[in-house]
């Protein structure tokens, strides 16, 4: 174990190089993922036949279909359709669509709790549309939504470790690599299980702290 600890301290900078990496991509991912389910959520709501079905299939087929094989397509595939990409973009937006179809049923969720007659009575009282909207449903839709999604968030924080299959250099990959140079196996993958763990913590809090900032 010693040999193993001053192996990983020689590795250190990559390893930490690959924990910002993961960071980087996962925030970036996360958060255009979330804006973009909740544009797919409403775009879901527009009675319009074509674009349902469209908004439909686009949610179905990413969510019904593993993430792993999305980017295969994405990264492997794409050149058959002119479509050429380096490993980390490709990552993002493997990820960032796949995020924005789990987002965008949690959003779809929460619009459905709210009670159609809360928007009914804030009709009568003489409100728009937009401010019924923005007044009465988008303050409950948020509420509703941060538990469920701060749970989604950490599944795709730990989901983003199979970027790694398509050699982006974050934590999984860079610690991979550390233990195929080194054959040291326990240190590295508790080193990496210790990073998800700490990254995972830091997720919740402020997952925690944007619920309690929002009024009631």
């Amino acid at each position: 174990m010693p040999a193993d600890l001053l192996l990983l301290s020689a590795y250190m900078p990559r390893l930490l190089e690959g924990v910002a990496i993961t960071a980087e991509v996962c925030v970036i991912a996360i958060t255009a993922g979330m804006i973009l389910g909740f544009v797919v959520a409403l775009l879901r709501r527009i009675r319009f036949p074509p674009v349902r079905w469209l908004v439909v299939g686009y949610v179905e087929v990413l969510r019904g279909t593993p993430l792993l094989i999305q980017l295969f397509l994405l990264y492997y595939g794409g050149p058959a359709f002119g479509i050429t990409l380096d490993a980390v973009p490709a990552g993002i937006i493997g990820l960032l669509l796949y995020t924005s179809a789990q987002f965008s049923e949690i959003v779809r969720a929460s619009f459905t709790a709210v009670p159609a007659g809360q928007i009914e009575a804030a009709r009568l009282l003489g409100l728009s549309r937009l401010q019924a909207f923005w007044h009465v449903q988008f303050r409950q839709v948020a509420l509703l939504t941060i538990p469920p999604s701060a749970n989604q968030a950490i599944s795709i924080l730990k989901d983003s470790s199979v970027l790694s299959v398509i050699t982006v250099p974050e934590i999984t990959f860079e610690t991979g690599r550390m233990v195929n140079e080194t054959f040291s196996v326990t240190a590295p993958y508790l080193f990496l299980a210790l990073s998800y763990w700490a990254m995972v913590i830091v997720l919740s809090a402020g997952a925690r702290r944007l619920e309690s900032s929002i009024p009631r």
